[in-house]
């Protein structure tokens, strides 16, 4: 039996083989954020004949003013959750697990699309070539600096989210701190100008509001509900965070309570521009396994099962993520488990 093809338990979820199918925005949702027959049928073609281990539902906003883009699935009130068990019942039937990932946009949000203000991490816009700046960055003005009522109010908001996705029946909790959205805005040093607590000038500042988030959630739905961090290890900007900021914050989330730890990039977004290989950000996944006793989540180009299987081999990581191979054919997973 290969690699990719081996279970693995994380928590109270055991997973049938290595192969993830990472969270991807489709902007199926209603102009509300409501689960639409569109977005039902997208999961439903996806999971079918259960051969993905375990699917990551698209980032889901978990307030109104962390709204990214429009057709975006929200998890931000309790009247959503009666979609979001339709997606899981359907994924669930077809014999898969799968998450939910909760988000908030921050300074990559549009006031066209929220009609409410820009938040972040301080008042300083995207950076200059992020993948999820809002066009037309350069003449938006700059978002607002969170004061200890907004990081206290998202903090509840991420916990509630967290609690609305464990209501719905998904299998366990992913919080988005990569490619450029609010907890990476604290994260990166780039947008994180704060002299607070909340400090960008050490890691211990950039990640206290990651380590409040995880110990709101922890208490809301228990120690043994599966709980993971995507987490954009690296900016591949001048001035931005690094590997060795990653690995320092990988160790603090797992003994928080962190279950497994996704990567990805920060904002240079989901693609890594320094390399274009299969498996792209494999260097920064290598560096956190080698550090952390929790599972490690590899992304990035990887279009065949033979090179998933390999990078699994180099322990480069505990479990592959196949985007956008899944997403143009969905019978991608099927060729790779039955090959």
């Amino acid at each position: 039996m290969s690699l990719l093809n081996t279970s693995i338990k994380i928590k109270n979820m055991e997973l049938k083989n290595r192969l993830i199918m990472p969270p991807m925005a489709i902007s199926k949702a209603d102009k509300n954020g409501k689960v639409t027959s569109k977005t039902l049928e997208y999961y439903a073609e996806k999971s079918a004949g259960g051969y993905i281990g375990l699917i990551i539902a698209e980032h889901s906003y978990i307030s109104p003013e962390g709204k990214a883009g429009k057709g975006q699935l929200s998890i931000s009130d309790d009247s959503d959750i009666d979609g979001l068990k339709e997606i899981v019942s359907i994924v669930h039937k077809n014999g898969i697990k799968i998450m939910a990932q909760i988000s908030h946009a921050g300074a990559a949000t549009m006031s066209d699309i929220t009609g409410l203000e820009q938040l972040s991490a301080s008042a300083v816009k995207m950076p200059k070539g992020s993948l999820t700046a809002p066009s037309g960055n350069l003449l938006m003005p700059s978002p607002k600096e969170m004061d200890k009522t907004d990081i206290k109010k998202i903090t509840d908001s991420f916990k509630k989210a967290a609690l609305r996705a464990k209501a719905a029946g998904f299998d366990g909790v992913e919080i988005h701190s990569a490619h450029g959205y609010l907890l990476n805005q604290f994260y990166s040093p780039l947008t994180n100008k704060r002299t607070d607590e909340y400090t960008g000038s050490t890691i211990d500042g950039r990640i206290k509001l990651h380590l409040e988030i995880i110990q709101a959630i922890r208490e809301v739905v228990g120690n043994d509900y599966p709980l993971a961090l995507r987490l954009g290890a690296c900016d591949y900007m001048a001035g931005g965070s690094t590997i060795e900021d990653s690995i320092i914050a990988a160790q603090a989330f797992e003994k928080a309570g962190i279950d497994f730890i996704d990567i990805s990039g920060g904002f240079c977004g989901y693609i890594n521009p320094t390399s274009h290989k299969p498996g792209y950000f494999a260097e920064l996944s290598k560096a956190i396994k080698d550090t952390v006793s929790i599972p490690v989540v590899l992304t990035g180009g990887i279009v065949d099962a033979e090179t998933a299987e390999m990078l699994l081999e180099q322990e480069k990581a505990d479990l592959i993520g196949v985007g956008r191979a899944i997403l143009k054919d969905s019978e991608w997973a099927k060729r790779a488990m039955w090959a």
